[in-house]
């Protein structure tokens, strides 16, 4: 195969990598919560009920910002059920998942439990815009946020929090163009609710940063339009405008399925787009950034013949959207990442969603043991070595064509420089058949070894991390990668997420 090229130089670069990109969320959904993070039964919990063994894979992860408590479950939620103590919280219907919704674990909890992650995870809240609205919104900023002598500061300081939660992140609503959301809304009901829940909120605190609901997909049918009618209203007292986006392999195309953050790529540059111009028209000199705080390989197709159905009677923590992922799908999930990464100057959020049990890179069973899936390490690699600049890379690489982008790079890379000056490359090869020989030309990089190659592969593309096998995919060292004269030389096997560490 003729060999793929690219050069770095650290003269040329996108932008600063923003910890929040390496983000996840959590939602009351499933088994996210309930027996994911919190399992007050379980051998490992601590005083508070949350999972030891988790706790520690989630901050292996490297995992930052945290979203919360929704998703599609925060246009029904009511933020009042979920403080206080705990005996007096009612139980629900949560018409989003159709589950029974205990309160068991709220705010509060929330809160704990990112202290206990470490001082990098930061809470990123959800308000709710679909069955509720402004006053709704201000009241659970108060309880949060203000240090005292309001009744609901005041609340806060009876349930046992003295401390404001300090939460500076705040998306308003989720999703709000999906018929599919409690309180579904058009562009211009959503605009108009967003910018007055934004104006109180800042009149509250200046400084708090907003995320606006983008599209859900960029197949949505208003997409671009919604972007364009919601950021008209908001513009100016917004920070970011979020984007969702989940992919699959579908009717067995695989190289489509390897070749989907083509997708992610396009949809990111296309918001860009559309924000850029609704600031033009404006006239305004702000620049608003992306919050991609929903992204993840999902079988949605699964969800929706087999799991979705009417006839659940409203059980507590279902076993939903549990899948178990491939090293394909890791390869694809490795992709993903490379797109943020290389939008780093306007992904300046993202949020992999979701953390634990739910289309997660950590499973646990009931009172036994949590593990990492495939997909767990290439975003622990990326949070741990893509730290620093992004640099330009613009690659010469063989092509073949997909049914569903065309002619398609078999090389998807990119790569970061750090404070100390070592570089890290993170490279995905999407041939499913081929090794792929690789050129890195070094120029103005005083850089002379390759410390580390790691590569997630398998001879069984279908390999996975189970509960009776979870190390069955695990990384491993390539064998012949080389740095001469200024020059790296590589080679990438089949279908593989790679991580070439120089210095």
């Amino acid at each position: 195969m003729r060999t793929a090229r690219f050069t770095l130089d650290p003269a040329f670069t996108i932008g600063e990598v923003n910890p929040r990109i390496f983000g996840s969320f959590v939602e009351h959904l499933g088994r996210c919560v309930y027996t994911g993070i919190f399992e007050p039964t379980h051998p490992t919990a601590d005083a508070e009920g949350l999972r030891t063994d988790v706790l520690d894979l989630v901050r292996e992860l490297g995992v930052t910002t945290i979203r919360y408590p929704g998703g599609n479950f925060v246009s029904g939620y009511r933020w009042e059920d979920s403080v206080g103590p705990v005996e007096d919280r009612p139980r629900r219907l949560d018409l989003a998942w159709r589950s029974t919704e205990t309160n068991r674990f709220g705010l509060a909890e929330y809160i704990a439990f990112l202290k206990k992650v470490g001082p990098q995870a930061e809470p990123m809240m959800a308000v709710n815009l679909g069955t509720r609205g402004v006053a709704e919104a201000l009241e659970l900023q108060e309880y949060a946020n203000h240090s005292a002598g309001t009744a609901l500061s005041d609340l806060r300081a009876a349930h046992g929090d003295k401390d404001p939660f300090g939460i500076k992140v705040w998306c308003l609503g989720n999703e709000m163009d999906g018929p599919w959301q409690t309180g579904h809304k058009t562009a211009e009901e959503y605009g108009r609710i967003a910018a007055e829940t934004a104006r109180a909120m800042r009149q509250m605190d200046p400084s708090v940063e907003l995320v606006a609901c983008g599209s859900s997909s960029q197949s949505m049918p208003t997409f671009a339009e919604w972007e364009a009618t919601v950021l008209a209203e908001t513009y100016d007292l917004v920070d970011y405008i979020s984007l969702h986006a989940y992919y699959e392999p579908q009717d067995g195309d695989l190289d489509s399925f390897l070749a989907s953050a083509v997708d992610m790529e396009s949809f990111i540059e296309n918001v860009v787009a559309t924000c850029d111009h609704v600031g033009a028209r404006l006239k305004s000199q702000k620049k608003i950034n992306l919050s991609f705080d929903e992204w993840n390989v999902w079988y949605t197709s699964k969800w929706h013949e087999i799991e979705n159905s009417d006839a659940r009677d409203w059980p507590e923590a279902p076993r939903l959207l549990e899948d178990n992922y491939s090293v394909l799908d890791a390869v694809v999930f490795g992709s993903l990442l490379i797109a943020l990464l290389r939008h780093a100057d306007r992904v300046t959020v993202a949020c992999l969603a979701q953390l634990v049990n739910v289309i997660a890179p950590i499973m646990t069973e009931p009172g036994g043991p949590a593990w990492r899936q495939t997909t767990f390490f290439p975003f622990a690699q990326a949070s741990r070595y893509g730290r620093g600049q992004v640099l330009d890379v613009r690659v010469d690489s063989p092509t073949h064509q997909t049914k569903k982008y065309g002619e398609t790079s078999l090389l998807h890379a990119t790569a970061v420089r750090a404070d100390d000056g070592t570089v890290t490359v993170f490279a995905v090869n999407r041939s499913q058949t081929e090794a792929l020989p690789l050129e890195i030309a070094l120029s103005g990089l005083d850089l002379t070894q390759v410390t580390e190659h790691s590569v997630l592969a398998d001879q069984d593309p279908d390999a996975r991390n189970t509960l009776e096998d979870p190390e069955r995919v695990t990384p491993h060292q390539a064998e012949g990668t080389t740095l001469k004269e200024g020059t790296l030389s590589a080679v990438l096997e089949p279908m593989s997420w790679n991580v070439i560490r120089l210095a």
